[in-house]
């Protein structure tokens, strides 16, 4: 009877069984990492809803804000706890933690058991085999995995920030649209007033058919003016209502009537692109990414001539023949792969990134300046219609229905000075619905809020005006 037993890497076992016990989960699961930034860039916190209780509060919490008209925060507020989609991705870093601890944890070893019988003789073969490759690249795989989830931190808290980003333009889209459908009703009814007296005053003689052509058709002009209003409107509405995540009920929710006031002065903001470098989270993503790509690189290089190798001691017994003592190793040969490609296609790899990197640091730096240029620009002509273009347009009206009320002017004169007036009006509304997107898109320029004053700033604006 022979019988041979093979012990490979014994000693490593304890080591590996220590190691293997070294990783574990976190209590947070990475979600502490994205709450912070929505805080401290979005001014609203974020959740991972993760059972029926957290639902129900949610629920309970969206009743409260939905009670009364949203404000800006309120809306950034529920897309971060109720956007489906981004919970969605915030189980992405369930799979990346996952994939951390697995990293910490060594493969398992494998055993293997032979049993022969022949010729009069038995023989028995019990092998335990360890990876020695799997062992040795441990703690670097495992800083590898840490990289990654690190990534994944940085890649959702992105998507999160996006989200706010996108709601808080929406919402005001929403406000604008709704204020200009509104302000497009009450142009209609004036021109349905005047297209009325025209008709009147001409059946009257007093007016020509050409004169009461064009008041019919600044009417006709009016209405489809409603419907081009009321369809931006509801489709301003909607955007903001997915990216909410309501239905039902609760998707009728309220709005102000009307967009904030103008803030009594524009940001001053120094070292935009330092600050669009140091806060946005896509340069964050693209330089983590690089340091990745270079631990990657470390790691084919240490691994470039041996990816298998198992070391291991040996005893053998044959029947009364006394016991044989050594070792085994098992080594992959690079006769046909000495691992150059791997190595050349992992320095392509990172001289990628290293220009992904540099590109997107161009590309935040010129989306900063135009970004703060259009809000400086678009709070100047909002402000140029608050201050000058519409006391104007009032200063006039006034004046014409003076010389109206003096016999002046007629009727003709004072209803196109209204006309006029309108047009002015209206532009004013979109000029400030301007400075509001160019606020928003300037924030997500700079990769959240420039400053928690400019912030407190619009929430009381605002109130105020509410």
């Amino acid at each position: 009877m022979m019988a041979s037993t093979a012990f490979r890497l014994g000693g490593a076992a304890a080591l590996a069984l220590a190691l293997s016990g070294c990783a574990t989960f976190s209590a947070d699961g990475g979600m502490a990492t994205v709450r912070g930034a929505t805080e401290a860039k979005a001014g609203a916190p974020t959740a991972l809803l993760k059972t029926d209780a957290d639902r129900t509060a949610l629920a309970a919490q969206l009743r409260t804000m939905l009670a009364q008209p949203l404000t800006p925060d309120d809306a950034v507020r529920i897309a971060l706890l109720n956007n489906r989609g981004l919970q969605a991705t915030y189980w992405e870093l369930g799979v990346a933690e996952a994939d951390l601890v697995q990293a910490g944890r060594l493969r398992n070893p494998a055993f293997g058991y032979q049993h022969k019988r022949g010729g009069g003789e038995t023989s028995i073969e019990r092998t335990l085999t360890f990876n020695v490759i799997s062992l040795i690249t441990a703690p670097l795989a495992g800083r590898i995995e840490g990289r990654m989830f690190e990534q994944t931190k940085v890649r959702v808290t992105s998507q999160a920030l996006q989200v706010a980003f996108d709601t808080r333009r929406a919402y005001y889209e929403a406000v604008a649209g709704a204020q200009a459908v509104e302000y497009a009703r009450q142009v209609s009814a004036a021109a349905d007033a005047s297209a009325e007296l025209a008709e009147r005053m001409r059946k009257a003689g007093n007016w020509s058919a050409y004169d009461q052509a064009r008041e019919q058709a600044f009417y006709a002009e009016a209405m489809a003016d409603v419907a081009r209003a009321t369809k931006a409107a509801t489709a301003a509405r909607e955007r903001l209502t997915r990216l909410l995540g309501l239905w039902g009920e609760d998707a009728q929710y309220r709005l102000p009537e009307r967009l904030p006031e103008l803030p009594a002065a524009a940001r001053e903001l120094a070292d935009i692109e330092q600050t669009a470098l140091r806060e946005r989270m896509d340069v964050q993503a693209a330089r983590l990414d690089t340091e990745h790509t270079a631990a990657m690189l470390g790691l084919t290089r240490a691994t470039r001539f041996i990816n298998v190798l198992e070391l291991g001691a040996v005893r053998e017994r044959d029947g009364g023949a006394p016991k044989q003592r050594g070792y085994e190793l098992t080594l992959e040969i690079p006769l046909f792969d000495w691992g150059s490609a791997r190595t050349r296609r992992a320095e392509a790899v990172y001289m990628q990134s290293v220009n992904r990197l540099a590109d997107t640091a161009a590309q935040a730096r010129s989306e900063a300046r135009e970004a703060y240029l259009a809000y400086r620009t678009s709070y100047d002509l909002a402000k140029h219609y608050r201050d000058v273009v519409i006391p104007l347009r009032k200063r006039l009206s006034d004046e014409t229905l003076l010389r109206y009320n003096g016999m002046l002017v007629g009727t003709f004169e004072l209803l196109a000075d209204a006309r006029e007036q309108t047009t002015a009006v209206a532009a004013a509304i979109a000029a400030l619905k301007e400075y509001w997107i160019a606020d928003a898109d300037l924030e997500a320029a700079l990769g959240g809020r420039a400053t928690q004053a400019a912030g407190a700033a619009q929430a009381h604006e605002h109130g105020a005006h509410q």
